[in-house]
């Protein structure tokens, strides 16, 4: 009896120890998802805080140095933790310290507000808008974003002008086709050796896609960075609008005046090694 007693025991012990057992494991992937989703949390709070940060402090008249450390003294450059952007220059940056060679001063531009420019972007501060029959939208219609994405393909580039307007154009890599090609043609949407914007025949390396069609155009590094001027254009401006940026007008000004710079550039052919 003593026996059956003890079996009976040891039995129930067994089943407590394996209830336990359950418990602590369902416990322990309660904490793990628990943990992961804190994780995925206050990894969107950090990108979050990050952007506000780049729009709200960050122009070229008053850049913020964390954000931004290319734009750094050489000296403080050579002794940042971290990635550079710019590798080629990084590299050069670290030889030119080891073999102690002084680099070339940095020429500093000189600026001066244009008081027409200024008091149209003033007045369009006041009440921000995105009605291009504005002075101050006018203007950088006619003169930048109207010739900057003035393609070959003039149909083409009337859809692209208005899909940039209303924020519906997406840029992605031609290697990661990740989604299913729904072709117009072989003319009018280009491919990775045909630019669909300008007609002629250059390697490709992005394609875009105009709203929810489905349909992708292959565009050239050139392209793309006509493209890319005018939407950072368009993002800054609604920003504004939004009020997002917390800056001195002036400031606000000059960051515009240098998005301005850039679609001119980028009309006239140049554009980033990277694009």
């Amino acid at each position: 009896m003593l026996l059956v007693a003890q079996s009976a025991e040891l039995k129930l012990k067994d089943k407590e120890c394996e209830r336990l057992s359950k418990v602590r494991e369902q416990l322990e992937q309660e904490l793990e998802e628990l943990t992961a989703s804190l994780f995925e949390i206050d990894m969107l709070q950090a990108e979050v805080t990050a952007l506000k940060t780049l729009v709200i402090t960050s122009t070229p008249s008053s850049p913020n140095w964390e954000l931004h450390p290319q734009l750094q003294s050489p000296s403080k450059a050579v002794f940042r933790k971290g990635h550079g952007r710019n590798k080629s220059t990084s590299s050069a940056i670290v030889t030119a310290a080891s073999q102690n060679v002084t680099p070339a001063p940095v020429s500093r531009e000189c600026k001066e507000v244009d008081s027409i420019l200024f008091a149209e972007f003033q007045s369009w501060k006041e009440s921000p808008t995105l009605d291009k029959s504005c002075s101050f939208l006018d203007r950088i219609y006619r003169e930048d974003v109207g010739p900057c994405l003035d393609f070959t393909k003039q149909e083409l580039s009337e859809l692209v002008r208005v899909a940039v307007e209303q924020n519906t154009l997406t840029i992605e890599p031609v290697a990661s086709q990740m989604l299913p090609v729904v072709k117009v043609s072989a003319e009018d949407s280009g491919g990775p050796k045909k630019c669909a914007l300008s007609g002629l025949p250059r390697t490709c390396k992005h394609r875009i896609m105009l709203g929810d069609s489905g349909n992708y155009y292959y565009i050239s590094p050139s392209c793309r960075a006509r493209i890319t001027a005018v939407c950072n254009f368009f993002t800054y401006i609604r920003y504004i609008q939004q009020g997002l940026v917390r800056q001195d007008v002036e400031l606000m000004y000059w960051e515009v005046m240098r998005l301005r710079r850039e679609m001119s550039l980028a009309k006239l052919g140049f554009y980033p090694s990277e694009m």
